[in-house]
């Protein structure tokens, strides 16, 4: 087993595949997170519904939830983000919704000792808003934008129905991102 790196806090941007301009988010999360606690962070930060399948895939090796898949992946909650990444690992691969395929880069940044003050997570910063789900992933985003920037788009109006009325593609509310970090429940899903 790997020991762990306590006391670790790992500065990492995560930035969504496929779109330009970027899509992206600055974390800071403890090492002693669990890689499904870690997903619970991601799913907060870009607004996701965690309503899909996902898997991490570092340096070789997938993680998820083992009883999602047919082909063996290891548990995510058994392992922390110390123990999976380590200090050599620089990058690795966050995938949710695999109709879709939302590819998020993750690219370690810093390893810093001790937690900055913070037990855990925290968005130290991002940019625009993360795509509506079920849009059909980078390319049917790519239309979506399209046909909401463009009111005289055939789809225009169902669009902006469809995601409540409105959708500001540059939105980015850090202070609520970081009161909805507050809220998770992640504490009971440390790794024993």
């Amino acid at each position: 087993m790997k020991k762990i790196l306590t006391g670790r806090a790992y500065q990492m941007t995560i930035t969504l595949r496929g779109i330009r301009p970027p899509i992206w988010r600055r974390v800071q999360v403890p090492g002693t997170l669990s890689l499904a606690a870690f997903h619970d962070v991601i799913q907060t930060v870009f607004g996701w519904t965690n309503s899909h399948l996902r898997q991490f895939v570092v340096a070789g090796r997938t993680y998820g939830q083992p009883d999602d898949f047919d082909e063996a992946v290891e548990d995510e909650s058994g392992v922390t983000l110390a123990e999976a990444l380590g200090t050599r690992n620089k990058r690795f691969l966050y995938v949710y919704d695999f109709g879709e395929n939302w590819e998020h880069d993750v690219l370690i940044e810093n390893i810093v000792a001790g937690n900055s003050g913070s037990e855990g997570p925290l968005c130290l910063g991002g940019k625009r808003h993360r795509p509506p789900e079920d849009c059909g992933g980078p390319p049917g985003y790519q239309n979506f934008i399209e046909a909401v920037r463009d009111p005289g788009h055939e789809e225009h109006e169902a669009l902006l129905e469809w995601v409540g009325g409105s959708f500001d593609p540059e939105a980015f509310d850090l202070a609520a991102v970081n009161r909805a970090l507050i809220a998770l429940p992640i504490a009971r899903r440390a790794v024993q």
